[in-house]
């Protein structure tokens, strides 16, 4: 428990700065659509406007399917960006706080407790998991209080609900696959760089399969597309099976984190 209090104390500050982050990013993104919808109001309707884009542009930019004249739709396009910065925030933690000590030059430090490794890599993931969580809980909170701010229609607050629950599959997903990277790789301090440079890579994976049918093999290399954003805001709830799938990942990369952890020389 000392442990984890010690890695919660260490990354408090850049969590605040993260939630304070996604806060601002629900906030503004969110009053992006009252702007959309007041320039249509007189005018030609978002989705009409739209239409006139090339297919290619509006995939890169994710809009490519969503009703954008809708909160709910437009809800969809602002959640790839949201979703998309909590991931890169996971993915970075993973990495960070495995490879800490050895970044830091604390490692003799660490080593000097007594405690075994593998108690060292839970404690460093409890407080990890802990950091998504609340990332997580200020996303949902954010989308609540805002969006009642700036749409006067349906109540959406299930498909947020649903929309952040995938949120926190990917989080967990990107989590662990720095958490993986920093206990595989020799040089520990690169494994950020690493996770953000696979991060992005599915991310843009994610953004080209919209352009053609024969791309969309590749959503199964990109944790951006296992949720169908669609679905979930037309009120149809997360696939259990991609959820399943997505959990035994994080628990594959989690269980090489341990093994590499445990048999990699660390770096005094």
């Amino acid at each position: 428990m000392n442990m984890v209090l010690r890695e919660l104390k260490a990354s408090s500050r850049a969590l605040i700065i993260w939630s304070v982050s996604m806060f601002l990013c629900v906030l503004t993104g969110t009053i992006k659509f009252t702007a959309y919808t007041t320039a249509t109001s007189t005018g030609p309707s978002i989705n009409e406007l739209l239409k006139t884009m090339p297919t290619s542009i509006k995939a890169l930019f994710g809009f490519a399917s969503f009703d954008m004249a809708t909160m709910a739709g437009y809800l969809a396009l602002l959640f790839i960006y949201v979703e998309l910065v909590a991931a890169i925030h996971a993915a970075l933690l993973g990495a960070g706080i495995i490879a800490k000590e050895e970044s830091d030059k604390t490692t003799e430090y660490l080593m000097t407790k007594p405690v075994s490794r593998a108690a060292i890599v839970t404690s460093k993931l409890v407080a990890a998991l802990l950091n998504v969580v609340v990332i997580n809980v200020v996303t949902l909170v954010s989308f609540l209080v805002v969006i009642p701010l700036y749409s006067k229609g349906n109540d959406i607050s299930g498909e947020v609900l649903m929309l952040t629950l995938s949120m926190f599959v990917v989080q967990l997903i990107f989590l662990s696959l720095g958490a993986v990277l920093a206990a595989w790789m020799r040089h520990p301090r690169t494994s950020g760089s690493v996770a953000t440079g696979v991060l992005f890579t599915a991310y843009f994976v994610a953004r080209i399969t919209d352009m053609s049918d024969k791309l969309r093999f590749l959503n199964v290399i990109s944790p951006f597309k296992y949720f169908d954003l669609g679905r979930m805001v037309a009120g149809n709830g997360l696939n259990t099976g991609i959820v399943l799938l997505s959990l035994a990942l994080v628990a594959a990369f989690t269980a090489l984190t341990y093994v590499f952890y445990q048999k990699r020389d660390l770096n005094i």
